[in-house]
């Protein structure tokens, strides 16, 4: 184990976490950029405070609350060495310029956890950084190619394929250069343990038994590699106090889309929104069955458990805190856990607020038919992302491919995020009209839910189309563009909804995304995304009109701060 004190710059590197804007400021691979282009990004960033009510918690739960943030703090620095190799060396030499521009640079490093612009296609802003992002990131050798791997892979035994190809293990060469696994536990484990520390201190601490017990079983995966038993104890959680620590998302592997990355959502329960939103889980069955796809490529038997959580944010982390802030998710990704119990949404509520009011609404303003502006609303915004989160858990997910068992993930490799995230976005479209016409819901959402969609498709491809959700987001745009549900006045550039055609045009490009990932379909997918995925003139010209205003919301965690100093280790 190393000594902590080289993480030292890691706890106070997090202090204040902003997100990367949409300015192409950096132009040249490596070029150290001014300081006013470095200014000029960060300001696309509105400071906000995200706070949540602690002092409501009980006081034995306020001390666990604290040792939970703490254990989520480690996951800053465990994050930042999965993006990139290098990360770590070139943080500690940013961290000994103290000169203006020194700072700047730092400061432009914390945004995007390395020295690409996460919104600028991954461009270089830091002499010394790859001329490109490694779509490795740090999960395998930087000189491995797919084939290398693939053909390693036939070669294993099958459990050490799984591995291989799992969530949990990274990719080395040993010293004759030969690839081999190397799991979690051993190449984290100067962070892991002591977290697992910290959250069971925590487990002792409350007197909740499913936090108890989340606490306590996340804390044994992390020396054990297996996640299973703590992610079931994940979707059984009912505590006020609401953590989600570990590995789970897999975007930052962007060569196969198999490793996940460590993060934190730290979140206080909002009892009263949870409660009128669970009626939900009462409909996903009955929305699984009327998906527009073949009736073999529906679950007939949808797990039994799908929690919905809406919370407010104490603290984020690692991959949780990079980039976009996160409005919502759905987990967990094992599925084992899903085809078993379903899986679980978190609200992220306040952040959402924040979004809608600093972001979207400006945003507005510039870029939809004057008419259409007074329909756009929180209660759509918060409803759609509510519904993109329940959509993940619907559609297909094992598959058959000839003879072969498999999943949706797998067979999309590097694709599988841009295009579940674009799945998830137009299905969840299609459920709300669906629960609409079935009088679930409010036929007055129906307009509010286009328009505010259209508007926040704006708000979503200024995070860059190399991005997950941004590329989704594109891809939907345009299709729905080119079947004439969204149009542009040449004349003024606003955009509206043709009402006639949009509610049929997301219905078929809902059945078109879901029979490609039914299909297993890699070549269909990269088609799809190819084409698509793209900003086109039209809404470039759009974007150009929001040059001031900010791309997303830059947190300060004002509440974990008051509770759990960020560590200064020397």
């Amino acid at each position: 184990m190393k000594s902590l004190s080289t993480l030292a710059w890691s706890f106070t590197l997090f202090l204040f976490l902003v997100e990367p804007t949409h300015s192409q400021v950096f132009k040249e691979p490596g070029k150290q950029v001014s300081s006013a282009s470095l200014r000029a990004k960060i300001d696309c960033f509105a400071p906000t405070e995200v706070t949540a009510n602690v002092s409501r918690l009980p006081e034995a739960e306020q001390k666990a609350l604290a040792k939970i943030v703490d254990a989520a703090r480690l996951m800053d620095p465990l994050f930042l060495r999965q993006v990139w190799s290098g990360n770590v060396e070139m943080a500690k030499t940013l961290e000994k310029d103290g000169s203006p521009i020194g700072r700047e640079r730092l400061h432009a490093f914390r945004i995007n956890v390395g020295p690409w612009s996460r919104l600028d296609d991954n461009e270089p802003f830091l002499a010394g950084a790859p001329a490109k992002k490694p779509k490795s990131a740090a999960f395998y050798p930087e000189d491995m190619t797919k084939d290398e791997f693939e053909k390693w892979v036939v070669s294993l035994p099958d459990s050490e394929k799984e591995k291989a190809r799992g969530f949990f293990h990274v990719i080395r060469r040993d010293p004759q250069g030969k690839l081999i696994l190397v799991p979690y536990s051993k190449e984290y484990r100067e962070f892991l343990e002591p977290a697992a520390k910290l959250l069971k201190e925590a487990a002792l601490l409350t007197a909740n038994p499913t936090l108890k017990n989340y606490l306590t079983k996340r804390a044994d995966a992390f020396s054990s590699d297996d996640y299973y038993a703590s992610d079931v104890a994940w979707m059984e959680l009912d505590a006020s106090i609401d953590p989600t620590v570990g590995p789970y998302e897999t975007y930052e592997d962007e060569l196969f889309g198999y490793k996940t990355a460590f993060e934190a959502f730290v979140t206080l329960k909002d009892e009263a929104e949870s409660s009128k939103l669970a009626r939900f889980s009462g409909h996903l069955q009955d929305l699984e069955n009327n998906l527009p796809i073949e009736a073999r490529y529906r679950n007939p038997k949808l797990g039994s458990i799908a929690p919905i959580r809406v919370v407010d944010v104490v603290f984020t982390a690692g991959d949780g805190n990079r980039g976009v802030q996160t409005a919502a998710f759905n987990l967990p990704n094992d599925e084992r856990v899903t085809r078993e119990k379903g899986s679980k949404r978190v609200m992220l509520k306040n952040v959402q607020e924040a979004k809608f009011k600093k972001i979207l609404v400006p945003i507005v303003e510039r870029v939809l038919a004057k008419d259409l502006r007074p329909d756009i609303s929180f209660d759509a915004f918060f409803t759609h992302i509510l519904a993109h989160e329940l959509i993940h858990g619907l559609g297909p997910h094992d598959l058959k491919v000839g003879e072969r068992s498999t999943n949706v993930r797998q067979q999309l490799k590097d694709l599988y995020s841009p295009f579940e995230e674009a799945k998830a976005d137009i299905t969840g479209l299609w459920a709300l009209q669906h629960l609409i016409d079935k009088g679930v819901l409010d036929r007055k959402l129906e307009k509010e839910m286009y328009v505010t969609f259209l508007a926040s498709s704006f708000r979503s491809v200024r995070f860059g189309i190399n991005e997950a959700h941004g590329k989704g987001v594109a891809l939907i745009f345009n299709i729905l563009t080119d079947d004439g549900a969204f149009k542009v006045d040449q004349a003024t550039g606003l955009f509206r909804v043709d009402a006639t055609r949009v509610k049929e045009a997301v219905a078929r490009l809902t059945g078109r995304l879901l029979t490609v990932e039914a299909e297993g379909s890699y070549d269909k997918a990269k088609d799809l995304l190819a084409r698509y995925g793209v900003l086109r003139p039209e809404m470039k010209k759009a974007l150009d009109r929001l040059g001031d205003v900010p791309v997303d919301i830059e947190p300060r965690f004002t509440a974990a701060d008051a509770i759990s100093r960020p560590l200064v280790l020397r």
